[in-house]
């Protein structure tokens, strides 16, 4: 009796470390999965400035493989132009995370967004010589620097090689959509070519990554995933009773279906087809 006392007692802060790994892993976890999610980008200017009404807020959008701070008024007859859609995706060419991480990186991914309505990726990334930020499929993307993309641990402001340096360019005077670029040398974009150079007017801004809406589509692709990978983990699990399992399973799997269809009855289908192939167009160009 004793003896089983102390074995208890000696085994006790085993049986807490090992509860502690485990929710320590279940917060980890629900702390990277906002790392997945679809986000727009808004800016603030980072200084006082009589532009701050205008630019506070605004959104970064696509142009002409380019990214822009749209601080244009809400006009009726201005044309809208696509918006960042963007979240973090390992870069799937080479070792890239490794060679990040001997060059003393922390931490950090590749960096993607919809270009259009049907979801078509592309790579997000900083020209290596102008410093600019584009968009564009792998082969434009390549040579240039693909990330490490971040964002900071507390706000989620959006980050590069492990620092704030976004700023935006007029780079047509009287313009209100001012590229944006990162200033990777910290030297106000001053080196031979750039904006900084040649006089253009250069505002120092945040990044913030704003959370789209979550609409009802969106939660029941969610659960088709989940249940997507519960259905592979059964299939490699041996289990007693696996036909009853399997069975349960497609009796749930077509339950989450049917009540999907009665919400979008149309194209359903097609849209959800469209979801599982997003992004296919990133890793074969």
């Amino acid at each position: 009796m004793v003896f089983g006392i102390l074995s208890a007692v000696a085994a006790a802060p085993a049986i807490v470390g090992t509860t502690e790994a485990i929710r320590l892993g279940q917060r980890k976890n629900q702390r990277e999965e906002h790392r997945g999610r679809k986000n727009n980008l808004s800016v603030t200017l980072l200084r006082r400035s009589p532009r701050r009404i205008q630019f506070d807020g605004a959104l970064i959008v696509l142009k002409d493989n380019k990214l822009y701070v749209d601080a244009r008024k809400d006009a009726p007859g201005n044309k809208r132009y696509h918006p960042v859609t963007s979240y973090y995706l390992a870069w799937p060419h080479g070792d890239t995370a490794e060679e990040w991480k001997k060059l003393g990186y922390a931490r950090g991914e590749g960096y993607v967004t919809t270009i259009n309505d049907e979801n078509f990726l592309n790579w997000i990334y900083v020209d290596g010589e102008t410093h600019e930020v584009k968009y564009g499929v792998r082969a434009e993307a390549e040579p240039h620097k693909v990330g490490p993309w971040d964002c900071t641990k507390v706000e989620r402001r959006l980050t590069f090689e492990g620092w704030e340096g976004f700023v935006a360019v007029e780079e047509e005077e009287g313009s209100d959509l001012w590229a944006l670029y990162f200033d990777c040398s910290d030297d106000g974009l001053r080196r031979e070519g750039q904006p900084g150079r040649q006089g253009k007017m250069i505002l120092q801004l945040e990044v913030w990554r704003k959370e789209m809406r979550r609409e009802r589509y969106d939660a029941v692709h969610e659960r088709f995933e989940r249940l997507d990978l519960r259905e592979e983990q059964e299939e490699k699990t041996q289990t007693r009773e696996p036909i009853t399992v399997a069975a349960d399973f497609e009796s749930r799997l077509q339950l989450q279906r049917d009540v999907a269809k009665q919400t979008q009855t149309t194209d359903f289908e097609k849209k959800l087809q469209q979801q599982r192939e997003l992004g296919k167009n990133i890793f074969t160009k």
